[in-house]
């Protein structure tokens, strides 16, 4: 647990313009930040050992995200071949000369440049933080006249205009329904075929929960038979597809069911060619494991991959969580559900990363004392696990993290029964952070001139006690009451009782229910939202910030800033709300907005938002935090809310967990706050999110002298390389989607200065 029909045109510079505010919502700016993720010191710290099994995780991942392309919309797999294509060609400076004799203007030949890293930092054409689609800051016909016009296209004529005639209409498009990613009229998903619905989702994910299949690695399509049935394909991934699979947990699995008068069709094979890169690195990297844990979590990851089970991937996350403090860590697999319009799916995810051992020493002090701090969370021992079951907590300088973005934090695995029984693992990535710490006073907007220095100085120090408390204390805490398949209940029914409504528990998960199931389409910014609010509640402790090295005045500014953070990023959430469906696009920036409507509702002054006129003569606002009142308002306001969040989830009630959210999730123009009103002002002064660069390693030979010649001698050793784009090579069995993606995507590397180079090396 880390964003309109189609088929019309649209370029930014012209002048029909989706909207009054199209060219800030759907474009990223020429001058769009770019940081580089540094771990070059802890990676020099490695063994040679320790860097080829990194080296392979990475390569495993890298070639794994290129799933994402095909998990995010019909044209990013065609955009990213096209564009891998021409800078395979052409370094940026050539085809820059090219751009400007066919017409561009400098601006336009950036704006292009910034488009193509867009694509490559969030793996597709849509934002990995919002699910908003973004597209190139220049007309059509002008990019076309560069594409067809380059040495790619003199190269391979006909694989370039037809990656072109596929893609580039879709590239511009800025028609309604294409704008968000989301299901049916609301966006645009390649979880689900473009004829599925909600009911649609609903009913599969019934079908999911009949037969025990997790829904994290599938997508679902739809079709209608001759008697007008509907049909519905159940698609897993895996390498393998219709071959028998010998004593496979899968094979009862892979057959057609009947289920409400609809059939079931499961089968698997998606994402195939890709996942066969995948495990081919695993198997490398297993023989560079450090221990038997790390060999068996490897060996269970690929008979995940190859087979289509979670399952496998469930014991392989066992042998995971019990790997404990490894030099190098790592995770790999479709993880997240985010970007599922339902929340069910897993967009696939890997990363490599190093610990950092200063940091890790201070979370190893807060998981120390987390038992005694989960007592002090606002809901009775009932409602949390029976035992708890120390966590790793480690600092991590990343590597490699292929997805669509990458977080600050993670509280792994997701699996509700694991987490319960087994545990889980929380790691704080911080070098992630430190590229967040990054502000600039000029940009820092709706502050008071006086709380701008203060923030500025204490904003990393207060981040570094959230994502602590939020991923380990936050993610980490609380109960669910489960009824498993023999009727055995994991509470006591007739002792335990609702401490909201003083009866006796009344609902529960049963066998084969979990949390993304049943809350579905609320589960992920539900959870984030309670994860957060465990955050500012518990950062009030004392103890926490000793921990952390905070105490007197020092350790009242913590609090204070990052009360004011979460408030400010409350009112910040609003761009990623779109009125015109009434639903958010980001989950955690719903979760913050939640939360700043549950602190202004406290009342008594503690939050206001005041709308202003800006220096610059527009509209503005300031938000203010009393921080005399955190303790006596703030905290209690928080509390209530947090018991009432805990209590609905640890009892399975959708229904009112949904009123609960929702109620405080739904955003009007209603006084005083009038948040529609502001959702313009927000907009009109937003700053885009940085794209980060991460670094790439490779494979050297190791040279050795026989009888005059010059032999390669073993492996090789892995370096560190210049940033990234992950190559793919093509099997044979590819479908002709993935084909097309996976033979053109090229080791083609981008810098901080937007340029591209083909400068990574063969692997050995």
């Amino acid at each position: 647990m880390g964003e309109p029909e189609a088929g019309s045109e649209f370029a930014i510079g012209a002048a029909a313009a989706a909207g009054p505010m199209a060219d800030t919502q759907y474009i990223l700016p020429n001058d769009i930040g770019v940081s580089s993720l540094d771990c070059r010191e802890a990676f020099r710290l490695l063994s040679p050992t320790e860097r080829l099994y990194a080296h392979h995780l990475s390569r495993a991942a890298w070639y794994g995200g290129l799933a994402v392309l095909l998990q995010t919309s019909p044209e990013a797999p065609y955009i990213y071949a096209l564009l891998s294509r021409l800078f395979r060609a052409q370094d940026p400076d050539e085809l820059r000369q090219h751009a400007l004799a066919e017409g561009l203007t400098e601006e336009e030949y950036q704006a292009f440049l910034v488009y193509a890293a867009g694509v490559y930092s969030n793996m597709g054409n849509y934002k990995s933080f919002g699910d908003t689609k973004f597209v190139p800051n220049l007309p059509k016909e002008k990019l076309e006249r560069v594409i067809l016009g380059s040495k790619a296209a003199q190269q391979h004529p006909g694989e370039v205009r037809g990656l072109w005639q596929t893609c580039g209409e879709l590239m511009f498009s800025l028609e309604p329904r294409l704008r968000h990613l989301g299901l049916g009229k609301e966006g645009i998903t390649t979880y689900f075929s473009g004829d599925c619905t909600m009911e649609d989702a609903k009913l599969a994910q019934d079908f999911l929960d009949s037969q025990n299949l997790s829904a994290y690695n599938t997508r679902l399509f739809k079709a209608v038979d001759q008697d007008g049935k509907p049909c519905y394909e159940v698609r897993l991934a895996s390498v393998l597809g219709t071959e028998p699979a010998l004593d496979s947990e899968m094979t009862s699995k892979l057959k057609s069911h009947e289920f409400r008068g609809s059939r079931f069709q499961v089968t698997r094979g998606d994402y195939a060619p890709i996942l066969h890169k995948v495990v081919e690195h695993l198997e490398k990297a297993k023989t560079y494991a450090a221990n038997s844990h790390q060999e068996q979590m490897l060996a269970q990851y690929i008979e995940s991959f190859t087979q289509g089970s979670i399952e496998a991937h469930k014991r392989g996350s066992r042998f995971w969580i019990q790997d404990k403090g490894p030099i190098v860590e790592s995770y790999i697999g479709f993880i997240e559900s985010y970007r599922d319009p339902f929340g069910s799916r897993g967009e696939f995810e890997g990363f490599v990363a190093m610990v950092n051992k200063a940091m890790s020493a201070k979370f190893e002090r807060l998981v120390a004392s987390a038992e005694q701090l989960l007592k002090e969370l606002p809901w009775p021992p009932a409602f949390e696990k029976d035992k708890f079951l120390t966590p790793d907590f480690t600092s991590l300088d990343v590597l490699t993290f292929a997805g669509s973005g990458i977080p600050a934090g993670i509280n792994i695995p997701n699996y509700d029964d694991l987490r319960q029984t087994e545990g889980f693992k929380n790691v704080s990535l911080g070098n992630v952070l430190a590229v967040a710490y990054a502000t600039q006073r000029e940009k820092l907007t709706f502050l008071e001139e006086e709380d701008k220095d203060l923030y500025i100085r204490w904003k990393g120090p207060s981040f570094d006690v959230q994502v602590g408390l939020h991923e380990l204390l936050g993610h980490g805490s609380g109960k669910l009451f489960v009824q498993d398949e023999k009727g055995a209940f994991n509470f006591d029914q007739k002792t335990v009782i609702n401490p909201e409504t003083g009866e006796q528990i009344q609902s529960w998960y049963r066998s084969g229910e979990t949390w993304d199931s049943k809350f579905s389409t609320i589960a992920s910014s539900y959870e984030e939202c309670r994860a957060e609010s465990v955050g500012l509640y518990l950062c009030l402790h004392p103890q926490v910030l000793e921990i952390f090295g905070f105490e007197g005045a020092d350790a009242e500014d913590v609090i204070y800033v990052n009360w004011l953070n979460m408030v400010r990023a409350g009112l910040l959430a609003l761009e990623f709300y779109t009125p015109e469906a009434s639903n958010w696009r980001q989950a955690h920036m719903q979760a913050r907005f939640v939360i700043l409507r549950v602190l202004l509702e406290a009342g008594e002054g503690l939050v206001t938002i005041t709308p202003t006129t800006g220096s610059d003569g527009r509209p503005d606002a300031r938000v203010r935090l009393d921080r005399s009142k955190i303790r006596s308002v703030g905290k209690p306001a928080l509390e209530r809310f947090l018991r009432r969040l805990q209590v609905l989830k640890s009892t399975g009630d959708v229904s009112g967990g949904r009123a609960l959210y929702e109620g405080y999730a739904a955003v009007t123009d209603a006084p005083p706050e009038c948040f529609l009103s502001l959702r313009d002002t927000v907009l009109l002064r937003k700053e885009s999110r940085k794209l980060i660069v991460q670094p790439n390693t490779r494979l050297e030979a190791l040279w050795e002298h026989r009888g005059g010649l010059q032999l390669a001698r073993g492996p090789g050793k892995a370096i560190w390389g210049d940033s990234y784009l992950s190559p793919c090579h093509s099997p044979p069995q590819a479908k002709p989607q993935a084909k097309t993606l996976a033979s053109t995507i090229t080791t083609i590397t981008t810098t901080v200065h937007g340029h591209a180079d083909d400068k990574m090396g063969t692997e050995v």
